[in-house]
């Protein structure tokens, strides 16, 4: 009963962590958190364009690349190179060739917020994970002794508990000594 009741109960944040652990594990591989794209540019007249150019005339040049309200401001990092801050991105120029690389972030639904609970952002969040892994130690527990007979803790259920056991074990060895 104790097991089947934090089952359901605590169904929806073992779910959140269970994803948001996945997305964690995989930083090297993707952001969980923001969707970037990138996209290759080429202003038109690029000569034209001097450390003497003025905001709006940057704001003007921005509306050829469908970016057109949510340009912020622009500097030269350095000779020949234009960037430009836009609301969610940013444009980066070369001012010889004209050639550009636009990129936009947006944040990815749902995954950035599970990632943010997952670091335990506040502390009644803190004391909900603590509650929540209590529950998970009971689950484990009870867990153990559902089943009875051949397949449960006394025969079956106990070489699959051995190895659940050694796996984390065995990794650690490897990995520590």
């Amino acid at each position: 009963m104790v097991h089947r009741d934090f089952g359901y109960l605590f169904f929806g944040i073992t779910l959140i962590y269970s994803l948001s652990g996945i997305a964690l594990n995989h930083l090297d591989d993707w952001n969980s958190n923001y969707i970037v794209t990138q996209e290759s540019i080429k202003l038109e007249h690029p000569e034209l364009i001097t450390t003497a150019i003025t905001k709006a005339e940057v704001k003007e040049l921005m509306t050829q690349f469908d970016v057109d309200g949510i340009f912020k401001n622009f500097y030269f990092p350095g000779p020949g190179k234009m960037k430009v801050f836009l609301k969610g991105g940013s444009a980066v120029f070369d001012l010889e060739t004209g050639d550009g690389i636009l990129e936009i972030v947006r944040r990815r639904p749902m995954f950035r917020e599970m990632n943010y609970l997952h670091y335990n952002p506040v502390e009644i969040w803190t004391w909900i994970s603590d509650i929540f892994a209590g529950a998970l130690i009971i689950l484990a527990v009870t867990g153990l002794f559902l089943v009875k007979g051949a397949k449960g803790i006394t025969r079956r259920g106990a070489w699959l508990t051995i190895l659940g056991i050694l796996v984390p074990l065995i990794i650690l060895w490897i990995f520590f000594y």
